[in-house]
């Protein structure tokens, strides 16, 4: 996700009708959420939030989600891998017929894990770069000991 943009409710209370609202997103205690192509805005009580995604998820769902949000797309692979593996595990580890029920709450559970999991990763590395973003950009080193060439 990029940075986000903080803008006062009293700059525009209203959405412009161009804009359509949404629920796909994660609503973060958001009121309301709305999209404009690429652009992504969460309604709260005092102001908006804005942050552009890469990818329109409602054009482009699978770029959306390989790009803008990973940690979704892993716990839909965690959520799957598990419910696979809890419905089609041995007859000797499942105590007998399969269990639909506790394929699910399996799937669920690792699901909402992975998806947990993939969030933290994802934030632990956008921290990991905010110092470049602040100001304190790293210096390349310079080539050639920083003499021209040819000199």
């Amino acid at each position: 996700m990029a940075e986000e943009i903080r803008v006062p409710l009293e700059v525009r209370e209203f959405m412009p009708e161009w804009v359509e609202e949404t629920w796909m997103g994660d609503p973060r205690g958001a009121k309301r959420q709305y999209r404009y192509g690429s652009l992504h805005v969460r309604e709260y009580g005092s102001h908006y939030a804005v942050h552009a995604d890469k990818h329109d998820p409602r054009a482009n769902l699978a770029g959306h989600l390989m790009e803008d949000a990973p940690e979704v797309l892993a716990g839909f692979a965690c959520a799957a891998l598990a419910g696979i593996a809890a419905y089609g595990a041995p007859a000797a580890l499942r105590c007998g017929r399969p269990r639909p029920a506790a394929a699910l709450a399996s799937a669920a559970a690792a699901g909402w894990l992975g998806y947990k999991a993939a969030k933290k990763i994802k934030k632990t590395l956008r921290d990991r770069r905010e110092p470049a973003r602040e100001g304190q950009r790293r210096r390349r080193p310079e080539r050639g000991g920083g003499r021209a060439v040819g000199c």
